[in-house]
Order: structure tokens, then sequence, then C-alpha cells
């Protein structure tokens, strides 16, 4: 008895070693996991708050490339030019600001131009009105065409008008005060076939569902009641546009033709006094329809 119990306290220590031996990897592995995962948790925080520091950057430094506004009233020579006007006739233009000039004096010096030039006596005038199109909210006013009676007219020639009526009465009423053709219908094969030309068509309102194949032919001269070439009163439509002056806004500019530059100075400045009355005129109305609308729909929602 006394030997096997010797063997059994010699092997027993052993068996204790191996065992708690065997354990330790397990321990191990599991400390090296979660440090391998609180590195890289350490890491990717590190790299997010890279990124935050880097855009912030990056706004900074769009807020400081913004263009400051130089004031230059009040010094004594215009920011990054030379002067404020040149002392001899013969300068480099760039170094100096654009001479503005009011629009009877520019008239004058359209006249003393044609002159030294030899340019023809009669050779068009025309002015280019920038607008502010902008409205509430990032708006814009949609382009606009009018037509209006100039004070002192610069064509000879009178405008040639179709206009389009199913009403025979109508019809001879309209060959009457001036236009060229008169219809219904059966004129559209002949406007898409270009048998017949002209510079404006008007329309009575029932035949316009009928001239919709012609939208695409004649475009920004279709008849529309915003031009005012759709009514019942023929006669005073003919009456305005046999004379009148029309004008576009492409984008946000007014380029038209005024006068002709053989005519007084006094008439130019009136038709352009003319062009701008009218321009200012619709631009108030659109104005005001839209503030219109805007209070009309705060009160019914509010309602």
């Amino acid at each position: 008895m006394a030997a096997p119990s010797r063997n059994f306290l010699r092997v027993l220590p052993r068996c204790q070693r191996l065992f708690f031996t065997c354990r330790a990897p397990s321990v191990s592995c599991s400390s090296l996991t979660a440090h391998r995962q609180q590195s890289v948790r350490s890491y990717a925080a590190a790299a997010a708050a890279k990124q935050k520091e880097k855009k912030e950057e990056t706004v900074e430094e769009k807020v400081v490339k913004e263009k400051q506004k130089v004031d230059d009233k009040n010094r004594h020579k215009p920011y990054g030019l030379t002067a404020w006007a040149p002392v001899d006739d013969v300068y480099m233009v760039r170094y100096y600001p654009k001479p503005v000039y009011e629009t009877s004096v520019s008239i004058e010096m359209l006249k003393n131009f044609q002159k030294l030039d030899f340019s023809p006596e009669n050779q068009p005038v025309y002015t280019n009105l920038r607008l502010d199109m902008k409205l509430e909210k990032k708006k814009k006013v949609d382009p606009f065409v009018s037509i209006i009676h100039l004070p002192h007219p610069f064509k000879s020639d009178i405008n040639t008008i179709v206009v389009f009526t199913e009403n025979p009465d109508q019809a001879r009423i309209a060959m009457e005060n001036g236009a060229a053709v008169a219809g219904g219908a059966e004129l559209v094969e002949k406007i898409l076939a270009d048998e017949i030309t002209a510079d404006f068509y008007l329309a009575e309102p029932d035949i316009v569902q009928k001239l919709l194949p012609l939208k695409n032919k004649l475009r920004k001269k279709f008849p529309k009641s915003k031009r005012g070439s759709v009514g019942m009163n023929i006669p005073k439509m003919l009456a305005l546009f046999k004379s009148g002056h029309e004008y576009m806004v492409e984008d946000i500019y007014v380029n038209t033709q005024v006068a002709t530059l053989d005519m007084p100075k006094e008439y130019i400045l009136e038709n352009i006094r003319a062009i701008v009355k009218d321009v200012a005129m619709i631009l108030f109305i659109v104005l005001t329809t839209s503030q219109i609308l805007i209070i009309f729909t705060f009160f019914c929602a509010n309602a």
C-alpha cells in the first residue's frame, strides 16, 4: 500500500501542472482577440476624428476663399487699376474703369462716330436692358414677349398679319382692317407648306385648338392670349400688330431696335423711354400678382 500511495503523490503534481498549462492557451487567446478588437476600434475612432478635422479645415478654407467686395468710392484710385480716368487720348483700356455715359450723351457720340467712319446714316440703334428677374424663394420671372406702339416709328412698311377665324363676317372685317390673309383651319396646311408667311398670327379663342399642328412651325409667333394675339376684337388687335413694335426678353436681357441713327435725338430718347416704361409695367404686374398669390395661399393655409 505504501508504494502505490507514493506513486500517486508523485503523479498528482504533474497532472495539475499539465492541466493548468493546457488551460493557459485558451485564456491567452481570448485576451489577444480582445486586445485586437480594442486596437481596431481605437484606430477607427482616430480615423473618423481625422476626417472630421479635415472637413472642418476645408469648410474654413472655403469661407476664406470667398471674394471680398472692395469699396472703391473713397479710394484715390480703383482697386487693381491705374487711375480713375486717363490723362491722355491714347491709353490701355484694361488699366482704367469702363466709362459710363448718359443716354443723351451716348446718342450724340454715336452720331459723331457715324461721321468719322462714314457708316450709313440710317443704321439701326439698339438698346440692351439687363433685368433682375429674381423673386422670393429663388424663383424667376418667366421670359415674356410684348408689343407696343412707339412714339416715333422707324419702320415704313406695315407688318403682314394672318387672322384665323371660322366666322365669314369676322374674316371680312379682318381683311377690311388690313389683314393679309383671313380664314379658318384650311390655312394650316398652306402655312406648313410655306405657302403663307406673315409677321404675326392672330386668332379667335374658338379656333386655337385646331391650330395646334402649327405650334412647332410658328413657335414664338403662335397665337397666345398672354401676347394679346388671341381675342374677339379683331380690329383692335390688327391696329396694334400692324404698326406695333415687338420685343422679347431672352434670359434676362431685352435686346431690341429702338430707332435709326438719322432720327433726331429726342425721338430716339422717347422711344427708349417707352420701351423701358412698358417693361417696368409688365414686371410690376408680374410681381404684384405673385405677391397676391403668396398672400392668398397663406390665408388659405391658415383658414
